[in-house]
């Protein structure tokens, strides 16, 4: 079961009576040891059941799904493994109830929560709302509820918002609904308040394997030790994987602390340093190391590799970001023409890397203009598509008929006769008598204060919603589930309403082939043929259309859409993590970009708030040396470092300074530094040399 593992790997693989943190750095093969653990687990006894392994996207637990069994065949279908949020969506479906929570309750997706936040806090602006629901979200994070958020209000406007995060609570109970965040905290609320549940959940997890250990925040840690902690055990059924050089989501609640705080709570807690890195040459590991090496460490070590020197990383300067553009498309063009070392290569053997989303634009241009083949990665997810949000919206209701916001959607999409002033009605009478607008809908008292038109449109709206639940409750397997969903399609006239919201045929045809996507996805979940993704398993079964329709909304991307196209990939560093390709760019590394920064405020005098600040900048850019180093080890075989000299701010151009990462990667000037004028001239040259050759043979062949 352990073939093929280095040392390192074998000694993690075999600490199975424990915790164990395994500190895996990049590209060392930490899905390959999670897999082999699971392996040896099932092998020495333990139930397949028992199994958790966690990690942080619905793409990479679908991978090491599909890598698990490849190794340990139909056991791996028994083991649990999902994402924290899908393991909190299990647990809340089964014994949510102690909290008040029936089994059918929504998962509220951003743009809902933002219209909750708008209602709670009085306010039409939408801008504001999404502030409010950063900060209310990383207070969740922090583990802390209105009324604790309350109680450590730093200012009036914390206090504030601490209000109107109480308000916001209270709808969600209301709506029997939850936001992602919830996902986590309630949970933890459930193990922590219920010692039934808890040790339910403690004896159900055998043992739990934990992915990116490095990203959880503190309650996601809490949670975790919880489920794995029981009273008077030393031997906590624990394996952490993870690697504090590539900690780069402390803006979103990621804490090192984590880290810190394994050895504290676990005294019995195994170390294993995974350093040998399977994926970069020498060169690229070297630069990588140098870079890292200011950062303080929890837990030292350096990356080595077998795969020999490679070619130099190259540092490229450019004059403004038009150029530096160009100079990344004269690089893909000389690589593919095989004018590299590393020989002709595919499109998809390419990627460039930048700090922030703005940069892509001119990247994008260049490509086009070269005509070269490319995916933005991170763009817009396909439940984020308005003919998903209508359909996911009329689901949830059918699922959950307290859910408010999906019954607003649903009843207005398409339009049915119910005005906004109906709804405004409704909503005055339901907030009156405490009910949801559905539950509201056949009160004996709502004729009072509706007219017989407005009333009877939302009754016939209700017994539509009811006959659906009920068909959907009887509706199993795949060919039953498409011709129900089709048959909803055509009854709500759904296509007609999208033809007639577009004055494109072109992008009506588009739109309502993603509703087909849809509709045929969903389907293939019915009868058992796809991963059951927030069940966190392999679906071997035909299912329901309403056990599907509870799993929908926590997904945020259809992965089994996805295919490997042929493509050059533009993405944000962030959403780079966990890839790697052959050839990697790195654009617009300058200073203020990346690492980036804001100058700072101070005020004469405040020696403690420039001290905090200090402290603050210092932990900034760390994470952003991180950020810089996740960027260097994608690379496999070529690496590009480039920087304008000017770049645009605004209206204006302004002058830049490479930023202090290059320099930290110490790299030899003199093998590194290239003139992309003059690769650009030698690369022409090599073009008309060969349309030279191309128009004198087929002169020959005419003659």
């Amino acid at each position: 079961m352990s073939s093929g593992l280095n040392l390192a790997q074998h000694e993690a693989v075999n600490h199975l009576h424990g915790p164990c943190l395994v500190l895996a750095g990049a590209g060392s093969g930490k899905t390959r040891l999670i897999t082999h653990k699971i392996g040896r687990l099932i092998q020495t006894g333990l139930e397949p059941e028992r199994i958790a392994a966690i990690t942080f996207t619905n793409k990479a637990a679908a991978e090491m799904r599909e890598r698990a069994k490849g190794l340990v065949g139909r056991d791996a279908q028994k083991v649990l493994i999902c994402t924290f949020h899908a393991l909190g969506v299990r647990m809340l479906r089964q014994d949510g109830m102690a909290l008040g929570l029936k089994a059918q309750f929504s998962i509220l997706d951003t743009d809902d929560v933002t219209g909750l936040l708008k209602d709670a806090g009085g306010t039409t602006d939408a801008a504001t709302a999404r502030q409010w629901q950063w900060t209310i979200s990383k207070w969740k994070n922090m583990g802390l509820n209105a009324e604790a958020a309350a109680t450590q209000a730093q200012n009036d406007e914390e206090a504030v918002l601490a209000r109107i995060m109480a308000r916001y609570e209270e709808r969600l109970s209301a709506y029997q609904s939850v936001d992602f965040d919830d996902l986590i905290s309630l949970p933890l609320k459930l193990l922590r308040e219920h010692a039934e549940v808890r040790e339910r959940w403690q004896t159900q997890m055998g043992h739990v394997l934990v992915d990116e250990y490095q990203d959880t925040n503190a309650t996601q840690y809490e949670l975790l030790k919880l489920l794995v902690n029981q009273a008077g055990r030393v031997d906590a059924r624990l394996t952490a994987v993870g690697d504090d050089d590539q900690s780069i989501y402390g803006w979103r609640g990621a804490t090192l602390d984590n880290l810190r705080r394994l050895p504290e709570d676990f005294p019995q807690l195994k170390v294993v340093k995974l350093e040998q890195n399977y994926r970069s040459t020498s060169a690229i590991l070297r630069a990588a190391n140098n870079l890292i090496q200011p950062n303080p460490k929890l837990f030292p070590k350096t990356l080595f590799t077998e795969l020999g020197e490679g070619e130099p990383v190259r540092v490229i300067d450019c004059d403004h970001e038009d150029h530096e553009a160009e100079r990344m498309v004269a690089r893909i063009q000389s690589l593919r023409a095989g004018q590299g070392m590393s020989g002709a290569v595919e499109w998809k053997d390419f990627a460039v890397l930048y700090r922030a989303n703005h940069q892509a634009r001119v990247l994008e241009q260049a490509l086009r203009k070269a005509s070269i083949p490319y995916k933005v990665s991170g763009g817009q997810s396909f439940f984020d598509r308005a003919e998903i949000r209508d359909l996911c919206a009329w689901l949830r209701l059918i699922a959950n008929n307290d859910d408010d916001p999906a019954f607003v959607r649903a009843a207005t999409t398409p339009k049915r006769g119910i005005g906004h002033q109906t709804l405004q009605s409704l909503g005055t009478f339901a907030n009156q008598y405490k009910l949801s607008l559905f539950g509201a809908l056949f009160s004996h008292s709502l004729p009072s204060v509706l007219k017989s038109r407005a009333l009877s449109s939302l009754q016939e709206f209700g017994r539509l919603v009811n006959d659906l639940e009920f068909r959907a409750r009887h509706t199993e397997g795949h060919e039953d589930a498409a011709r129900f969903l089709n048959d909803w399609l055509t009854d709500i006239a759904y296509e007609t309403h999208l033809r007639e919201q577009e004055e494109s045929a072109k992008l009506a045809d588009a739109r309502w082939i993603n509703v087909q996507d849809f509709i045929a996805w969903m389907a293939k979940r019915c009868g058992g043929q796809l991963e059951d993704v927030a069940g966190a398993q392999i679906a071997t079964r035909k299912q329901t259309l309403l056990e599907v329709i509870q799993t929908v909304s926590l997904l945020s991307t259809l992965s089994e859409r996805e295919v490997d196209q042929n493509v050059v990939t533009l993405s944000t560093l962030h959403a780079a993590k966990g890839l790697e390709w052959p050839h990697v760019m790195m654009a617009g590394v300058v200073d203020g970009v990346l690492p980036f920064h804001k100058e700072a405020k101070r005020s004469a005098g405040a020696d403690e708030a420039e001290a905090d600040e200090t402290e603050a900048f210092t932990g900034r850019l760390e994470e952003e040396r991180r950020l810089m180093y996740v960027g260097i080890t994608r690379a496999q075989r070529t690496l590009v470092v480039s920087y304008p000299r000017k770049r645009k701010r605004g209206r204006e151009m302004v002058s830049t300074m490479p930023s202090r990462f290059i320099a930290e990667m110490q790299l030899d000037a003199a093998t590194v530094k290239e003139d992309p004028r003059e690769k650009l001239k030698t690369l022409r040259a090599e073009f008309a040399r060969k349309a030279e050759l191309a128009k004198a043979e087929q002169a020959r062949a005419e003659r």
